[in-house]
């Protein structure tokens, strides 16, 4: 018998000594440990993407679609009347007019979260999206920092470990790999 058969022996029988509770927590422990990154990849990506998106739908008129309630409007996208001036009386972003803030915020986060969502350019559109996120914490809602932290745990989870399996990013990268 082989010296590490004889330690997983010795392992399952000190194992079996253990309490119930301590079994299950270690059964539990091993369980998460072996859930795969393109799972977590999946949800991250799904998840930022809609609050992204949701927020960019809120900035738009004429194009709607509600990741939430389903429901789809197409139409010829525009900036919604009063978003120039949600930007220069309540964001107040500086260094940039909020008549171009505004565009800029809409665009990026429809295209971002859409890119994010299908797994293309998912470690640059995490990127942009965390600069973003860095802006409205800093010079726009200092006090949401929870959440603005959750979002960007998010997309640094995205930045360093890639969008996972089911994206059009790994397709991309096993063809190329194949050459």
């Amino acid at each position: 018998m082989s010296t590490h058969a004889i330690r997983g022996k010795e392992l399952a029988v000190a194992t079996t000594r253990l309490p119930a509770h301590r079994r299950a927590l270690d059964t539990l422990i091993g369980w998460c440990s072996r859930m795969p990154d393109s799972f977590i990849a999946l949800i991250a990506r799904i998840s930022i993407a809609a609050v992204f998106w949701t927020s960019g739908q809120t900035k738009v008129q004429g194009f709607v679609v509600n990741v939430i309630t389903g429901e789809v409007h197409l139409g010829w996208p525009r900036l919604s009347d009063s978003v120039v001036a949600l930007f220069r009386d309540e964001y107040k972003l500086p260094f940039i007019p909020p008549e171009i803030a505004a565009p800029m915020a809409a665009t990026a986060e429809h295209v971002f979260a859409f890119l994010l969502l299908i797994g293309l350019a998912t470690r640059f559109s995490a990127l942009a999206l965390l600069g973003m996120t860095m802006v409205i914490e800093i010079f726009v809602y200092p006090d949401a920092y929870p959440t603005h932290g959750t979002w960007a745990a998010v997309l640094l989870f995205l930045m360093a470990h890639g969008p996972g399996k089911l994206s059009i990013d790994h397709w991309l990268a096993s063809r190329r790999d194949r050459r």
